[in-house]
């Protein structure tokens, strides 16, 4: 399993279901199992910018990732862990050691905002969007650190650009830890 990290905007989960589909993996966005739900009250604190209550989404993602395991299918998991406690629930359940290494995509915030506004999603306010960068820029560091921790490597590409140019610098990293 692969996680790919990055701000709202970042294209990770444009990444995802790119190399999802060239690969046979199933991508796994906690946004959009979420959204899939159908929830008024889970709706509502995705607009306003808010986090889904951590055990409703370590549990909903670890029991997917264990069908996943047993089924010995690949995965692309889009922004999960979220924040530092469920970074380090996946430690004390030991999830870790079924991911193979997560990826940041880093993109400059002006080119974020472009992404945001052609996307044109009903959770992307201006309001919600800065504090889940805030809530992003403050956790990654303690998150990654935690999975570095039990062995998962993270590194860090460039995610600005062309779309093609993006996938095939996420596939240099797979390339190099033997993962396709």
């Amino acid at each position: 399993m692969i996680i790919l990290f990055g701000a709202a905007g970042s294209g990770k989960s444009v990444q995802g279901k790119i190399l999802a589909q060239k690969y046979g993996w199933e991508w796994m966005s906690v946004g959009q199992l979420l959204r899939d739900k159908q929830s008024d009250d889970l709706n509502e604190t995705m607009k306003t910018g808010g986090l889904v209550d951590d055990r409703i989404v370590v549990n909903m993602m670890h029991d997917r990732m264990m069908e996943l395991v047993y089924a010995d299918k690949g995965a692309i998991l889009d922004g999960y862990p979220r924040d530092e406690w469920q970074a380090e629930w996946l430690v004390k359940n030991e999830d870790t050691k079924y991911i193979q290494v997560a990826i940041i995509l880093d993109v400059p915030h002006a080119e974020l905002w472009k992404r945001l506004e052609a996307r044109g999603r009903m959770d992307d306010t201006i309001d919600a969007i800065e504090k889940r960068w805030g809530v992003f820029e403050q956790t990654i560091y303690t998150m990654t650190e935690k999975l570095e921790s039990q062995g998962v490597p993270v590194v860090r590409i460039d995610g600005s650009g062309e779309i093609p140019v993006i996938t095939e610098r996420i596939e240099q990293v797979l390339r190099e830890r033997g993962i396709i």
